[in-house]
């Protein structure tokens, strides 16, 4: 099991943009694309205008297959032409749980937008 975290940073005042847009029009698919939602956080103290996203695979094979499958998506690439302009920095690490952590995630087929 790993964890991705993505790191959005906005430029300065439009994260609320990037979450509006995020969940009319890029929750859905990411979440029946990629799965596994570990969270997605706003940053309130420190670096400010940034969103962080987690999401659990099962190993770097799974985390490829994954991204291939959302970055041919249609409904994705219409996503993110209209997100990239909101954002000044990405950033993406891959985390491994401690042996005694497991991650925890809602399954997509289980969850609207609004449940997140």
């Amino acid at each position: 099991m790993l964890v991705e975290e993505r790191t959005y940073t906005t430029h300065p005042g439009r994260w609320r943009d990037y979450l509006a847009l995020f969940e009319a029009e890029g929750l859905a698919i990411q979440h029946r694309i990629l799965g596994r939602m570990v969270g997605y956080y706003t940053t309130e103290l420190g670096e400010l205008n940034q969103i962080v996203h987690l999401w659990a695979y099962e190993d770097l094979n799974e985390r490829a297959e994954r991204r291939a499958a959302l970055l041919a998506d249609p409904g994705f690439k219409a996503y993110v032409a209209k997100m990239l302009p909101l954002l000044q920095r990405q950033e993406s690490r891959i985390l491994r749980p401690a042996p005694f952590f497991q991650p925890r995630w809602c399954e997509p087929a289980n969850v609207s937008p609004g449940q997140l």
